[in-house]
């Protein structure tokens, strides 16, 4: 049954203790019928923020701006036509403020993100008929609330307005929608012949505005529990949902009695926890897949792993986890700022976009801090302790202080920078001092591996260091794109696609600019080709992406308006996931596959194709091959660069010269290619890799000496 709950944030989903927000996000998880929508005062970026936050569930449709804006919950995308209906008349920002200078009692409300309305602080005493009338005059509408704020909005806005157009758009009917406010500017809301519930503790300006009626529920519980009772009240969920907290037991993977011999540290944990149980990795392939299946099938260990204000979740399909609770905040300040903004850009040879903030930097050895001593309680005598990625980076000095007897390695799935670029981080040199704690360090590519050894040449202990390229679990691929050949269509013309998140070192923004190029040069082309890019957003909080997504939107519609015609635009731009299946079913309508990172640790997409690709020409002979276009940069390039055709992400008139040749490849070329790189893929499974490495691990024989500079940088 379709049921919809439109609900504030500010004082309704966001009131309440924490206890009773969780419960609702529980309960909302368990309940996927029932879809949210945002109906807030707040703007989009702020909106943005608020989804940081994890007791938030994530909504389908936002309603922002008071109701000027409607936008979609997936990516924050706006919804062009429903906005453009909401915002007829509206004469400008500008224009309003003009007009209403003259008003001493208005004050604008500089540094509030808006869109489309004007919003300013205004005492109740300066409420006046001259200041309604000018702003009538204007042709526009306004709202007053909590005795403080005034927005000035369109005419036809209104957070009612924007439900109601939004619900004619899906044939949502009055009966299946319940709206939940506590302000004057919720008020629209409930003029729509809905459910509604006015949670305690609401202005009582709102109370006394909304008629009584059965439908409308007064419960007396504030915030999120009032939401909850109103809920429970109309049967959408159950009591015992709204009884149900986090009350589940926590994982129980406490050693044996001697400890374990295998830790596995990696900051995430195996997949993502709901409330209706452990959701895993939607790909077959990348770290996450690996080591589920090597758990899966025995191996004997534990996975240590953080848990972002879940401290009490069950154990993930018997998997022996153990979790280290982390709050929000500190998750904020370790993974949002210093992983992504600090240590990111450096990785990926970008070091001018690195930004260093000492909070965020003491999150970061904070969460180091506890992951080695979570680790430490749990590792056997001896044990092999395998860590991941950069994340961890600290963990290693600190454990060769507690326990100089484990055998530390590391595996890094990024790139690793020369030697002169990652001296551009300030804490560099705290670093290295942990870095050298390791017995072994583990990397995809030998350029890479060199790179750490450089890096640390001078100090009096280097690690051993190993190069083992992962690859992907190729039957799992071949396996669905031989189902999904047969529903394989033609294209109308030469297809190009990339799939990868969004994130500026994929180069989303070069490669948008290159199909420009190209079209200039090649008329022909006009009408005919497709540049496809699957593009999901990031984690939300990750301020570091905002500016690529705000660029490479502007350029999509940029280069459409300019190039597109009649039915046909030369950029598909999808910011959302695809499933497994429907991946596959991208791979093989694909001419060719574009991977232009300006730097890469693998790259397991570019492998995804191939594996696809062979599969179905196996299966018809007939089939068109594709292509790989591969960055010089990426991993992948070490194995598949005499095969694909490799391209310079830093060139734009090379990026679109690679590509450009790339669609002139004759069939028996691209079916020569696709054989070589089919080749070079090889078939190693990604748990004989997982294997050799632990064992790579298990075989170095700990010598370290105490480091104390490196430990008075962390007290």
């Amino acid at each position: 049954m379709l049921r919809i709950l439109v609900t504030d944030l500010d004082g309704t989903l966001l009131g309440g203790d924490s206890e009773e927000r969780r419960r609702l996000r529980d309960a909302l998880a368990r309940h996927p019928e029932v879809t949210v929508v945002f109906a807030t005062g707040r703007g989009l970026p702020s909106v943005r923020e608020v989804l940081t936050d994890p007791l938030v569930p994530r909504p389908r449709w936002i309603i922002a701006d008071v109701g000027a804006t409607v936008a979609d919950g997936v990516d924050l995308s706006p919804v062009e036509t429903l906005q453009e209906q909401l915002r007829e008349g509206w004469p400008g920002p500008a224009a309003v403020r003009a007009a209403l200078a003259r008003f001493p009692g208005l004050v604008y409300q500089h540094g509030v993100a808006q869109d489309g309305r004007c919003s300013y602080h205004l005492p109740p005493d300066r409420l006046t008929e001259e200041l309604t009338g000018a702003v009538r005059a204007l042709g526009c509408g306004w709202q007053y609330s909590a005795d403080r704020y005034f927005d000035v909005l369109p005419p036809a806005a209104s957070k009612g307005a924007a439900l109601r157009v939004l619900a004619g758009k899906f044939d949502w009917p009055a009966g299946s929608i319940l709206v939940a406010g506590d302000s004057l500017n919720d008020l629209s809301l409930y003029g729509l012949g809905t459910h509604g519930v006015i949670v305690a503790g609401a202005e009582p300006a709102l109370l006394a505005a909304v008629p009584e009626d059965s439908r409308v529920h007064r419960p007396d519980r504030p915030g999120a529990g009032g939401i909850l009772a109103a809920l429970t009240a109309l049967g959408w969920v159950s009591p015992a949902d709204e009884q149900q907290g986090d009350v589940q037991p926590p994982v129980n993977a406490d050693p044996p009695r001697h400890g374990h011999a295998l830790v596995v540290g990696y900051h995430r944990p195996p997949g993502s926890w709901t409330p209706a149980g452990w959701r895993p990795p939607a790909s077959p392939n990348g770290i996450l897949p690996t080591l589920n299946s090597l758990f899966a099938d025995g191996l004997p260990g534990v996975w240590v792993a953080a848990a972002v204000d879940q401290p009490a979740v069950p154990p993930a399909g018997g998997l022996p986890l153990s979790l280290l609770p982390l709050s929000a905040a500190q998750w904020t300040g370790y993974f949002h700022r210093a992983c992504k903004e600090t240590l990111w850009p450096v990785l990926m040879s970008e070091p001018d976009r690195q930004r260093f903030d000492a909070a965020a930097w003491r999150d970061y050895r904070a969460v180091n801090t506890r992951f080695a001593a979570h680790i430490a309680e749990r590792a056997a005598p001896g044990a092999t302790v395998w860590l991941h990625d950069y994340n961890l980076w600290l963990v290693p000095g600190l454990l060769g202080r507690t326990r100089p007897d484990l055998r530390l390695g590391l595996f890094h799935h990024t790139p690793f920078p020369p030697p002169e670029v990652f001296a551009t981080l300030p804490v560099a040199g705290e670093l290295r001092r942990s870095l050298a704690h390791l017995d072994w360090a583990g990397f995809h590519t030998a350029a890479f591996a060199a790179h750490f050894r450089r890096t640390l040449a001078g100090l009096p202990r280097l690690p051993r260091t190993g190069v083992h390229p992962l690859g992907i679990d190729r039957p799992a691929v071949e396996a669905l794109a031989r189902e999904r050949a047969a529903a394989r269509r033609p294209a109308r013309g030469p297809l190009v696609l990339s799939v990868e998140r969004l994130d500026y070192v994929k180069a989303p923004v070069q490669k948008v600019e290159a199909v420009a190029r190209l079209l200039a040069r090649r008329p022909e082309l006009r009408g005919r080709l497709t540049f496809r890019l699957v593009c999901p957003p990031p984690e939300s909080g990750i301020a570091a992406y905002d500016g690529t997504r705000r660029r490479l939107e502007r350029l999509v519609a940029e280069v459409n308006r300019t190039w597109g015609e009649h039915s046909w635009q030369p950029v598909e731009y999808l910011p959302h996931s695809l499933s497994p299946a429907e991946v596959v079913d991208q791979y093989l309508a694909a001419d060719v596959f574009w991977v232009t990172s300006l730097q890469d640790g693998m790259n397991l997409t570019a492998k995804e194709f191939i594996a696809a690709q062979a599969a179905a020409v196996a299966t018809g002979p007939t089939a068109r091959a594709g292509v790989l276009v591969l960055s010089r940069h990426a991993g992948a390039a070490a194995e598949l660069g005499s095969a694909a055709l490799l391209t310079d992400p830093r060139s734009p008139d090379g990026l679109a010269r690679t590509l450009d040749r790339a669609l002139a490849l004759t069939p028996a070329e691209r079916r020569s290619r696709l054989d070589r790189l089919s080749t070079l893929l090889g078939h190693d499974r990604p748990a004989d890799w997982a294997t050799r490495i632990v064992h790579a691990i298990g075989q170095v024989r700990p010598t370290r000496a105490p480091d104390t500079e490196f430990h008075d940088h962390l007290t």
